[in-house]
């Protein structure tokens, strides 16, 4: 049965040809003459800045999940996101359906499907932000559970058989989060809208995403949220579908979000920048790294870590990735601080605490190793951190993207241990604002630069 054979650990050649035909396709309508990149605005979840300790422990929840994944594999599903949501992410709106509805969706590279909250209402219903109604749409479209596509959702542990004789037997999925949230409902197809950078209407036609009913916790549930748009690297996600038509690359700028008033992020699906005129000259390269047990995550190669000019003595096999798919270095827009490989992380907090003269505070940043009192001070002078990446490049973000305010006068480290021997280092969002990043799936390399993206 195909579906059996999609759903082994090992996909047969044949299913794996159809899944990359049926995905590869561009399903767009006649009416858009080539466009040249789409240009999304991120807005952050929460308007006020997440307190570190709300974001450190969001960020552990997060982790936690994705560690015990890799702990204990399921060859038959895809490694799918184990978000828990917290507040330093960042929200997309889109528009789904004939005629179109807009929802507010949480960009995440760490995971692939695409879901929407759904409501069943059809008539008479009442507004509510956080529901897509597919009984208004005309193009709607739930998958078959007999359809190839089916099997690249992970399903509940207790759904029906699938009877291929019923033509209405829909494809059930179910994501489960590390706070004990659920989004369970049909895998299905549909029509979006987005205005392009050539000031034309695109309407991708036949978007694949996730149709959930059945929806509850924390993680899934509120104002703001209708859902998670998956960046992954597999085929079912948000970039994957659409990049035939924008060359298999797409790129964000996440720019600081307690600045106030905060500047505009951007996601942007496609060649171009954030701001539409980078320069590939400006651009620094790294390769994308391959996990086949997380084919999910953007791995990227750490060589050696640099702090003030002065390469540390860390053992290069802290940052590999084992036989098993354990450890390496992912870069990961859902989560907020940066989780480094325990021997890693001991070393650069050993020489921060020898180079820094700073006073330390009176009392103690629960969470945090390192926190320096700088209340007599309007510029204090921190040692530059650099990560010598693969390919040549050099990653050197300001101070502000590692050295985070806790309180009034009170800087701390923003990086963390990652003591769990099923983990691997995580590059959080903190760590990436004011650089543009892109995702060229097709060379297998992220670009990265502060042209057109960071503040002064």
């Amino acid at each position: 049965m195909l579906m059996a054979l999609i759903s082994s650990s090992h996909l047969s050649i044949f299913s794996t040809f159809l899944i990359f035909f049926l995905f590869s396709i561009p399903h767009f309508s006649a009416e858009t003459p080539s466009p040249h990149y789409l240009k999304l605005p991120l807005l952050h979840k929460n308007p006020h800045p997440p307190t570190p300790s709300e974001a450190l422990s969001a960020d552990n929840r997060r982790l936690s999940t994705f560690f015990s994944a890799l702990r204990h594999h399921h060859p038959k599903l895809p490694v799918t996101s184990a978000a828990s949501f917290g507040s330093g992410q960042y929200l997309v709106s889109l528009h789904i359906g004939t005629p179109p509805q807009r929802v507010s969706l949480i960009t995440d590279t760490g995971s692939d499907l695409t879901w929407v909250s759904c409501s069943a209402c059809r008539r008479r219903c009442s507004p509510r932000a956080t529901s897509f109604f597919p009984r208004h749409s005309v193009s709607f479209q739930p998958y078959h559970c007999y359809d190839s596509a089916c099997g690249l959702v992970p399903h509940p542990k207790k759904a029906a058989r699938c009877n291929h004789t019923r033509l209405h037997t829909t494809c059930r999925y179910e994501y489960s989060y590390s706070d004990g949230s659920i989004t369970n409902g049909f895998f299905s197809r549909e029509t979006t809208t987005f205005n392009t950078s050539a000031a034309t209407l695109l309407k991708f036609q036949r978007f694949s995403f996730g149709c959930g009913f059945w929806n509850s916790g924390p993680s899934v549930s509120g104002p703001s949220i209708n859902g998670v748009l998956g960046l992954g690297r597999g085929p079912i996600s948000f970039s994957s579908q659409l990049g035939p038509e924008f060359g298999h690359k797409f790129s964000y700028c996440l720019m600081d979000y307690s600045l106030s008033p905060p500047p505009t992020s951007y996601l942007l699906i496609g060649g171009g920048s954030a701001n539409g005129a980078v320069p590939k000259a400006k651009f620094s390269y790294t390769p994308l790294l391959k996990n086949p047990l997380s084919p999910t995550f953007y791995y990227i190669g750490i060589e050696s870590v640099i702090i003030n000019d002065v390469k540390l003595r860390i053992n290069p096999s802290v940052w590999a990735i084992d036989e098993f798919g354990n450890g390496g270095t992912v870069l990961d827009s859902g989560t907020t601080l940066t989780f480094l490989a325990e021997p890693a992380y001991r070393r650069i907090l050993a020489v921060f605490e020898r180079l820094v003269k700073l006073p330390r505070p009176a009392e103690p940043t629960i969470g945090f190793d390192l926190c320096l009192n700088v209340s007599g001070s309007t510029r204090p002078s921190l040692p530059q951190l650099s990560f010598q990446l693969g390919g040549d490049s050099i990653f050197s973000p300001p101070s502000r993207n590692y050295f985070i305010d806790t309180s009034d006068g009170v800087k701390c480290l923003a990086l963390q241990p990652v003591t769990s021997v099923a983990g691997f280092s995580v590059i959080g969002n903190l760590m990436q604002q004011g650089y543009t990043f892109e995702f060229d799936k097709d060379r297998s390399r992220l670009g990265f630069t502060r042209h057109g993206c960071a503040v002064p």
